[in-house]
């Protein structure tokens, strides 16, 4: 699973020579960070969509249902077929803001891009995934299940989608 914590400090004073950036500016450097973040949550998303993919790619091979397997049936290729396309479509968006962090001194949109499309993309390709393998993947036994579990937190943390979409149209609306 997805390991989230909570720290909390009370009543803390830090040392003038400790404090890190200017005073005052914490949380202009806060959000830069969350900028950071966002590329890393969408690289998860992304893994956890491509991981679902292929699993499910396999299992429709090997599944069998009314003397063949299931990955031959239109319905299922269809569906593969959209879940590649936004796989690979997410792909594009994570790397641009992969690159925008290492060229660009702002790159807000781009990572909010990334993981708005990476995190909505990782639950509808792990919810397919689930759907295609059926009562089995509802289960601990595949890893379907749990990708599911764990691409939900993805478009959550770091700024919910609709932070996201505030971010972007935000930056349109300029």
């Amino acid at each position: 699973g997805s390991s989230t914590y909570e720290l909390i400090f009370t009543d803390c004073r830090i040392p003038k020579e400790n404090i890190l950036g200017q005073q005052g500016k914490g949380f202009g450097i806060a959000m830069h960070t969350l900028d950071g973040g966002r590329i890393g949550i969408a690289s998860q998303a992304l893994g956890l969509a491509e991981g679902a993919l292929e699993r499910t790619i396999e299992y429709v091979k090997e599944r069998k249902q009314f003397g063949r397997s299931i990955g031959q049936f239109q319905n299922t290729q269809f569906q593969l077929a959209d879940m590649a396309t936004k796989v690979e479509a997410a792909q594009l968006l994570v790397y641009k803001a992969a690159v925008a962090k290492n060229t660009q001194k702002v790159y807000s949109v781009e990572a909010a891009k990334a993981k708005l499309y990476a995190a909505e993309v990782a639950m509808e390709v792990t919810t397919k995934a689930v759907q295609l393998h059926g009562g089995y993947g509802y289960t601990r036994e595949y890893d379907v299940e749990r990708m599911m579990r764990d691409a939900k937190i993805t478009e959550i943390y770091e700024g919910t989608s609709e932070v996201q979409r505030m971010v972007i149209s935000g930056a349109l609306l300029k």
